[in-house]
């Protein structure tokens, strides 16, 4: 018989605590750590681990022991030594071996990468990864298979780098519907735009400074086209709104054609501008894109600069909250893979298994959700048009414009320049993109037109 609200009697509460006491898992006193890919965050990885050792052991109450390194190529300097012994170029093998009980892949790229995660779930052992690019195009295989499994799988440091975002959309904002995702989550572009418009100088200027410090890659395709922020927020879709979308549908621009006047005239206009990660979910489709963005220069995102990212969250419940911090480095992205370790690593001596699905949720239960076409996308816009000095010239373009039943909200007309063409700025109001595009397509093909128009999409409300 049961009393009030479904409770047993107390002596039958107290038989099945006692059963449920006998059946828990015997508490381990130590997790053995598995490294695969030694390079800069794998050295924060060693480092924090001998550093904070005793601290994390303390927290966790077992030891966390680093059983061995793979990397390719063990003979080029690292910040951080490791002993011979625990050293391989065989990352099978180490994966393997049975006192190894998490495997950490910081190799990043595609393969070997998939490979080594799968090998690594197939034979139960736990898995933390950086690697946002291997989870944007592998995601749904690897995440099935590691819940599959029953086995524990972070990936806190593929987003944001030190910022808890994963953990917070996973948990902490579990019981909110999000609604919209703002990022800035590439510390390249960041830096760049940002030193760009404190400076005014030129983008090609500021990457090459940027290359020599180390701040920007010698091929900075993936930071500044907007790759890497584009495989960030398929992640961000499936934490926020609990569905996958293909990587391919997310519609992607880079920076690289923003010049020192658009900043100049961003801040003229009361705007900063920033390449952010968009995601907004409708309900019947969720908008998904990535490309340099003008905001209120008095929003808390305008603010973010250098190599800092910040994620906005806008929730029914909530309303808006925004997470911000260093976003790539060794230190920074090490702190968030260490602490994953942690988790998993707790999971394992507690439980015996992982607390949660890696995604939080089932990915069985996933909704399936269409991208709505960049074309659909309505906004209001940021215009710049090179043209001649000539009576008229406004009033054409505004036709062009108005033929398309897109709104003018303000103009902006410069003096003559040595060569008698003149930038016309224009701002819209709220207009579908397929309309501008068809627009400018015509603007462009004026005699009094030279080069290309920019466009730049503006968000009043996005942190």
């Amino acid at each position: 018989m049961k009393g009030r609200g479904g409770v047993s009697p107390r002596g039958n509460v107290r038989n099945a605590v006692s059963t449920a006491v006998v059946d828990a898992p015997a508490v381990r006193d130590h997790i053995g750590v598995a490294l695969i890919g030694w390079g800069t965050i794998g050295s924060g990885v060693i480092k924090l681990l001998h550093d904070r050792g005793a601290a994390i052991d303390a927290r966790l109450g077992a030891r966390l022991r680093l059983v061995g390194v793979a990397d390719i190529d063990l003979k080029r300097k690292r910040e951080v030594a490791v002993p011979r012994a625990l050293l391989t170029n065989r990352a099978h093998e180490l994966i393997r071996d049975p006192k190894v009980d998490v495997v950490v892949e910081l190799m990043g790229g595609l393969e070997p990468a998939r490979t080594f995660v799968l090998d690594a779930i197939a034979h139960g052992k736990a898995v933390v990864t950086a690697n946002k690019a291997l989870l944007a195009h592998h995601g749904a295989e690897i995440l099935a298979a590691a819940e599959a499994r029953g086995v524990g799988f972070q990936f806190e440091a593929s987003v944001g780098g030190g910022i808890p975002i994963i953990r917070t959309l996973r948990e902490a904002l579990a019981a909110d519907r999000q609604t919209a995702v703002f990022g800035i989550v590439n510390g390249t572009s960041n830096y760049i735009l940002s030193t760009m418009a404190a400076e005014g100088r030129s983008f090609d200027d500021v990457l090459k400074d940027a290359q020599k410090a180390g701040l920007a890659e010698a091929n900075p395709t993936y930071d500044v086209d907007g790759i890497d922020a584009a495989h960030k927020l398929t992640l961000l879709v499936q934490l926020a709104f609990g569905a996958r979308i293909p990587l391919d549908a997310v519609h992607t621009e880079g920076i690289r054609d923003v010049d020192a006047s658009d900043m100049e005239y961003a801040r003229e206009l009361g705007y900063a501008i920033k390449l952010l990660a968009i995601a907004k979910d409708h309900g019947d489709a969720i908008e998904a894109r990535v490309h340099p963005t003008m905001i209120p220069a008095n929003d808390p995102l305008a603010a973010v600069s250098g190599a800092f990212n910040a994620v906005c969250v806008h929730g029914d419940a909530l309303g808006r909250s925004m997470y911000y911090g260093q976003g790539a480095g060794m230190m920074p992205t090490a702190t968030a893979v260490v602490a994953d370790v942690i988790d998993v690593a707790r999971d394992l001596r507690e439980l015996g298994r992982p607390r949660l699905a890696p995604l939080g949720y089932p990915i069985a239960r996933q909704r399936a959700a269409k991208v709505r076409p960049i074309g659909d996308v309505i906004s209001e816009f940021y215009l710049r048009v090179h043209a001649q000095d000539e009576p008229g010239v406004l009033g054409r373009i505004a036709s062009l414009l108005g033929q398309q039943k897109i709104s003018i909200a303000s103009v902006v007309q410069r003096e003559r320049s040595s060569g008698g063409a003149v930038p016309i700025v224009i701002r819209t109001h709220e207009t579908r993109e397929r309309d501008l595009r068809r627009a400018l397509d015509r603007v462009a093909k004026m005699p009094s037109v030279s080069g290309k128009p920019v466009a730049i999409r503006i968000e009043e409300n996005p942190g």
